[in-house]
């Protein structure tokens, strides 16, 4: 097989073996799967009335925060008394509705802060690994364009060599590069696009754009998917899968790709594998605090 280069790869993480059993801590407790775990109850209803005032789209009367929550009105104004004792709720002076207080806001771009993409997607990467049995990696926009900055084996199928940590990826002819094509400003992809537009013209890979109007065309597919796809232009015989990870203004960030060899990998944009890694995604753009 022809390919660019032969690099090293970076080995899944393995099992360690359980240790015996022995009586629980607090530690323990607070590791525990969520099952498990034994918490508030309060608390849990208390966070459903802050839900309730988070996609009200502004300040809304007590009956109608009861009523969402399914509480009676009486439970629902103690919540709300401890809740603007603390800041997280306010009432407007006017006309006595509810919404979320300055704490609220506060706690939140506290969230946005310490967000990491990095540890947010290690996991999610590791269980796509596991159950779709290919090669997923994490790629950002670095100095020089898509670059992968962390991947996962499956452990099932033939280590991808050829991309390592610290790759970085064409923007026509890679499914991570077609997705910040679709997604990032031209100012920023512009200079590279032209270049590598010049290099298809005289090339002879397939499935990448030769002009403007086709690489248009491949953006609104992404844009109407939500997905790239990428078939035999970057490895020969491989394809792979790209979906973008968005942040709280709805800018794209990073993007969890999987790669595997044509045949073996269903790529198919409505399959249950590209289904997957797009829901995970969002799931990760979510955590970000992007609301779609």
């Amino acid at each position: 097989m022809t390919t660019r280069k032969n690099l090293p790869s970076v080995d899944a993480p393995t099992a360690t073996h359980a240790p015996k059993r022995r009586s629980s801590t607090p530690r323990d407790e607070a590791e525990a799967p969520k099952s498990r775990r034994r918490g508030i109850q309060s608390i849990e209803v208390g966070f459903g009335i802050l839900d309730v005032l988070r996609v009200s789209g502004g300040p809304i009367p007590l009956r109608l925060i009861a009523e969402r929550t399914g509480l009676a009105v009486a439970n629902v104004h103690y919540y709300l008394v401890s809740f603007q004792a603390v800041g997280v709720v306010r009432q407007d002076p006017d006309t006595g509705n509810y919404g979320l207080g300055p704490y609220a806001l506060r706690l939140g771009m506290a969230a946005l802060e310490q967000f990491d993409v990095y540890t947010a997607a290690r996991p999610v990467m590791a269980e796509l690994a596991t159950t779709l049995g290919h090669t997923v990696f994490l790629g950002v926009w670095g100095n020089r364009g898509p670059t992968i900055v962390y991947r996962i084996e499956s452990g099932r199928g033939r280590p991808i060599l050829e991309l390592r940590v610290g790759t970085v990826l064409p923007l026509l002819s890679s499914a991570l590069g077609r997705n910040f094509l679709a997604h990032l400003p031209r100012s920023l992809t512009d200079e590279t696009l032209k270049l590598e537009l010049k290099g298809a013209a005289t090339g002879s890979l397939p499935d990448v754009p030769t002009s403007r109007a086709e690489v248009d065309k491949m953006i609104a597919r992404i844009n109407d998917t939500g997905l790239s796809r990428c078939r035999d232009a970057l490895l020969p015989q491989f394809t792979s899968l790209s979906a973008p990870i968005f942040d709280h203004l709805g800018e794209m960030v990073a993007a969890i790709t999987i790669m595997g060899p044509k045949g073996a990998l269903d790529d198919e944009l409505d399959g249950e594998t590209a289904q997957t890694l797009k829901a995970q995604a969002m799931r990760i753009s979510q955590e970000a605090g992007w609301v779609g």
